[in-house]
């Protein structure tokens, strides 16, 4: 039997995001940051393409993208109440990384390989985060898909979509248990 590192195997099983708007301030700096963006990029990534890239919202940043999504939202007439939530993630955050899929040309890596390793690299950032003994969450919302405001905004090129924000911080609170998925009624083993 190969030798099982316990302390992760522990940590895989029992983490749980924090609720970002529960993150406070401090917030990693940039040295406690990199390390984490580090363990991101080592995510499996078919074709060596490195189908994304960071971009670290902190700071004044955070409010500037809190305010261009509400005027953003509301230029749409979006629903009041989805312009404030998705403003809150920004107001509430003290520190965003947004991952960004960068869609490359490949013979040989489809596109959908490439969103997956996106995915990916959300996760292990999150994971990263909540390893390192930051609370951290993983968020979307209609800014992360809407072309325009993220081009605008966070300077996304046309190959190029949110994955994911990752926001990070330090937890106000932690957060009660969540049911969890029941292993056995979603898994087919196959032995012929």
């Amino acid at each position: 039997m190969p030798e099982a590192n316990e302390a992760v195997l522990d940590f895989l099983q029992n983490r749980r995001s924090r609720p970002a708007k529960l993150l406070r301030a401090p917030a990693p700096d940039r040295q406690a940051l990199l390390p984490m963006l580090t363990a991101a990029g080592r995510t499996p990534d078919h074709g060596k393409l490195e189908p994304w890239r960071f971009v670290v919202l902190e700071g004044q940043a955070l409010k500037r993208i809190a305010d261009a999504v509400e005027h953003h939202g509301n230029s749409q007439d979006r629903d009041a109440g989805d312009v404030a939530k998705a403003r809150g993630q920004f107001d509430d955050s003290p520190l965003c990384v947004a991952v960004v899929e960068v869609q490359k040309p490949s013979e040989k890596i489809p596109a959908i390989e490439q969103t997956y390793s996106a995915g990916a690299v959300c996760l292990a950032l999150l994971n990263a985060a909540l390893a390192s003994g930051w609370g951290a969450n993983w968020l979307s919302g209609w800014p992360a898909h809407d072309p325009e405001f993220v081009q605008t905004h966070l300077g996304l090129g046309d190959a190029e979509r949110i994955a994911g924000f990752i926001h990070i911080g330090t937890a106000s609170s932690v957060p009660p248990e969540r049911p969890r998925p029941d292993i056995g009624a979603i898994t087919t083993w196959v032995d012929a």
